[in-house]
């Protein structure tokens, strides 16, 4: 039987998905279950309308994982946490983990729906929206969020481009996982005149803090 997750993209109900267990590093874990074969998802006809070219929502990304485990050894009991960009949903559930009131959102509605199986999988509730960054009103109608966090974003220069005037109308704290992409040195410059930024490695991926100055 072939189920639909959402225009562009189907897979096979229950077919065979990867099932990640992923170490916090504080003694919980998280588990993601995400499809085989992103590729395979793609239909051809219907993907020609999207505005993106590959699944990339659908690989469990090194950034997310270094982002889960930055999170997982901070104090978010009771803090709005927004994840940018959720994929299959790692770096949030984890702040859900950690008793954050979170927000995933995703520009793909297939992704959404893996996010959420993925928060019912590990026992927590999160709220989730579909949103394009270049039309951002309803977050920034909801805003500011305590934290917003995001991994592994900056690989297109229309990315570094939204981002960039969408993040202070957010909150006053950001967390962003990268992997050194190419638009990660002229969104760190840019952003540097109006954020206080930090940096600490994890492995090949770089964490930045970014706090309104």
């Amino acid at each position: 039987m072939v189920s639909t997750l959402g225009t562009g993209f189907s897979e096979a109900s229950d077919a065979d998905p990867i099932i990640d267990v992923v170490p916090l590093g504080d003694g919980r874990d998280v588990v993601i279950a995400r499809p085989r074969e992103p590729e395979a998802l793609i239909d051809d006809a219907a993907f020609e309308q999207r505005d993106e070219f590959m699944p990339y929502w659908a690989e469990l990304w090194p950034s997310a994982i270094a982002l889960a485990k930055v999170l997982a050894r901070r104090e978010l009991g009771g803090r709005r946490v927004l994840e940018l960009g959720c994929g299959v949903g790692l770096a949030g559930i984890a702040a859900a983990v950690g008793g954050a009131r979170v927000t995933l959102t995703d520009w793909a509605p297939e992704a959404i729906a893996v996010a959420q199986a993925n928060a019912r999988r590990n026992d927590v509730e999160v709220e989730a929206r579909v949103v394009d960054w270049r039309a951002p009103e309803e977050l920034v109608a909801a805003a500011p969020w305590d934290l917003v966090v995001l991994a592994d974003v900056l690989y297109e220069e229309r990315n570094v481009d939204a981002l960039l005037p969408l993040l202070p109308r957010l909150g006053p704290e950001i967390l962003l996982a990268d992997p050194d992409r190419a638009g990660a040195t002229p969104f760190l410059e840019e952003a540097s005149t109006g954020w206080r930024i930090d940096t600490t490695r994890d492995d090949t991926v770089l964490v930045h803090r970014l706090r309104a100055r």
